[in-house]
């Protein structure tokens, strides 16, 4: 049996192996940055080092649907799930060589409905530059898995239903028309939700989606993982995975991750992307967000 292989039950498929709460890291933007209020900037010699560190000790980071996949078969062991929220542009000229230096891929959480604009929920932060269509799609043709941050990056919790389908639904049949391939994955803005969000995510079609201390609301749609930052050092890292498990509610054996479905890309159609003047769009870059939508919040940056 495979090292990494977790037992049989009677009727023949494995269980997972290893622990119940797969150990998901959440990153943001990656450049040398000496103003980064929200913590969400780690330096590109820093991520060099953290990977490093997650190599010699036999672990290798991958995207959260290939984790998910290795872990409903049982094969999950020395996998790391990588993520990195916003879409931020540094991701496709800093991130993407160390990863694949390092041998890793990773999920990049993206908001089609401000490509190539700038992070302008981040009130007290420096404005950095998110990927535009042809930067999302230079992702996934690196091989790197895209799912979907929402449209413009609105707090769930309290945004109306209208706003809420197009958070979920709209944004991920944006993504899909742009890369051919309908995203498995969501993340939540800011890390807030509530039950109801959870729902909406999940009647989208998402196979999961990526939280971060969810609390009860713990499952396949509302993963729990860990913020990393530049602080965070060789003795950092080696208590946050030891400390992981604790932290963090494990996932109900009812709900352990069903295989995601590997990604099966269809031909490349025409590129797409929320324009203004589009109501069923929302608001897009440059614009003020509308009602329920938040903007400067540090919620979940931790």
């Amino acid at each position: 049996m495979p090292a990494d292989a977790g037992p049989r039950t009677p009727s023949g498929p494995r269980r997972p192996s290893g622990p119940r709460t797969p150990w998901v890291l959440m990153y943001h933007s990656v450049a040398d940055r000496a103003e980064d209020p929200y913590r969400v900037t780690v330096s590109p010699a820093r991520l060099e080092r953290q990977l490093r560190w997650l190599r010699e000790r036999g672990l290798r980071g991958v995207g959260v649907g290939r984790l998910l996949r290795r872990y409903a078969a049982g094969r999950a062991a020395g996998l790391v799930g990588l993520t990195f929220d916003d879409g931020y542009a540094d991701f496709l000229t800093e991130a993407l060589p160390l990863l694949r230096r390092h041998e890793c891929t990773a999920t990049a959480f993206v908001l089609p409905g401000r490509l190539g604009g700038r992070n302008g929920w981040d009130a007290e932060g420096p404005r950095k530059p998110l990927l535009d269509a042809d930067g999302v799609r230079a992702v996934a043709a690196a091989g790197m898995e895209v799912g979907s941050h929402g449209l413009v990056h609105t707090d769930l919790t309290t945004a109306d239903d209208a706003t809420l389908e197009r958070e979920t639904a709209h944004s991920r049949a944006l993504l899909a028309e742009l890369t051919g391939t309908p995203p498995a994955g969501f993340c939540y803005p800011y890390g807030t939700l509530d039950a109801r969000a959870v729902e909406a995510v999940r009647a989208a079609g998402y196979a999961y989606a990526c939280a971060i201390d969810p609390g009860p609301l713990t499952g396949v749609h509302a993963l729990p993982r860990v913020h990393i930052g530049e602080r965070d050092t060789s003795t950092r890292l080696y208590l946050k995975k030891v400390l992981h498990p604790l932290r963090r509610r494990p996932l109900p054996p009812a709900q352990a991750p069903a295989p995601v479905p590997a990604p099966t890309p269809a031909p490349a159609p025409a590129p797409a992307t929320a324009t203004a003047g589009d109501p069923a769009a929302g608001p897009v870059a440059g614009q003020a967000p509308g009602p329920g939508q938040a903007t400067g919040s540090t919620r979940g940056r931790r």
